[in-house]
């Protein structure tokens, strides 16, 4: 190490902002790569590369051998969106109509497997020697988010779902990529493979937290500030935290949390006021902060073992801290 200058959060959203604006793609078939392009328009918080670019920073590896992974996780991750809102029937993504639902079914499903396709394309311009690992690392990673959705599915139509399988749905749909893109930068930096398991493992429980963090805001947001439907969860009957750790609260309460749940009959306001009510009175909410407060802290944990000084872990620490603190 070097100590050399460390990036900031902004600089490196600059970076993400410019090899967006710089990524070409064919202009033929349109019908093809008009979807794509415009699937990476609608933006978002660009997390995953953020942590990828983040993780090489740290360890003052080079930022020109991250940026094209960092392209990779990004495509990978709106392929997955892209074809989470055909398999949902979701009609808007971001407030922009969702590609199946602009364009059509079929080419939403091609214009996703393009995108895994140039995501792989993309991760392998890097460093050669580290291109083996990280195309095992992205296609293992590809292959558990896929685990994790169908493990979503199935939930849909099960009424016994536990809070161990629910915990492990969202390590497989939610935590796996964002531990994928930390490893990816702690590998393209040449850090030892002790510190991007360890960066790995921060994913996975900061993935965790964050999922559980969006399981809480569906319903206790303030509805303009997190920019869905308050209590959309409970409409579509999703198998959510708050909603399995009331089950698990509810004793002799339990078969008729059961009911309203999946009950039509309700108008949609009646059927989130009384679900909410039930969880008001059960404490889900209180019980879903401290467990995400629990991983958040297991998180920290994890981090006190990179062997780095304190103050290379500081944007990464800063930043995660940021999205672990949206208000509810």
């Amino acid at each position: 190490m070097n100590d050399r200058e460390m990036q900031t959060i902004e600089s490196l959203h600059s970076i993400i902002r410019n090899a967006f604006a710089e990524l070409k793609l064919p202009s033929y078939p349109a019908e093809l790569y008009q979807p794509i392009s415009y699937t990476l328009s609608l933006g978002g918080k660009r997390l995953r590369p953020f942590l990828l670019l983040a993780a090489t920073d740290m360890f003052e590896g080079n930022l020109n051998e991250a940026i094209h992974p960092a392209l990779a996780i990004e495509l990978f991750h709106n392929f997955t969106l892209l074809h989470d809102d055909l398999m949902d029937q979701a009609p808007l993504r971001r407030g922009k109509e969702t590609v199946y639902k602009k364009w059509n079914s079929n080419i939403a499903i091609l214009a996703g497997d393009t995108m895994f396709a140039l995501a792989n394309r993309q991760m392998m311009l890097t460093r050669v020697d580290a291109i083996p690992q990280l195309l095992e690392l992205l296609n293992v990673t590809a292959a558990e988010v896929c685990e994790g959705q169908q493990f979503d599915m199935n939930f849909e139509t099960r009424s016994d779902v536990t809070l161990a399988e629910y915990m492990e749905m969202i390590r497989l749909k939610t935590a796996v990529l964002l531990a994928c893109s930390l490893k990816t930068g702690a590998v393209i930096a040449g850090a030892s493979q002790r510190d991007a398991d360890i960066l790995y493992h921060f994913g996975i429980n900061i993935g965790i937290a964050f999922q559980l963090m969006d399981d809480l805001l569906d319903l206790y947001s303030q509805e303009e500030k997190f920019g869905k439907v308050k209590g959309g969860d409970i409409l579509e009957g999703k198998k959510t935290f708050l909603y399995l750790k009331a089950l698990e609260l509810a004793g002799s309460d339990k078969e008729e949390l059961k009911l309203l749940y999946q009950s039509k009959d309700l108008s949609k306001e009646d059927k989130i006021s009384e679900v909410r009510s039930h969880f008001d009175r059960l404490r889900t909410r209180d019980a879903t902060i401290l467990e995400i407060h629990l991983y958040w802290k297991a998180a920290k944990d994890t981090l006190n073992n990179l062997s780095l000084p304190e103050e290379r872990k500081t944007i990464l620490l800063s930043y995660c801290e940021d999205l672990m603190v949206r208000e509810i």
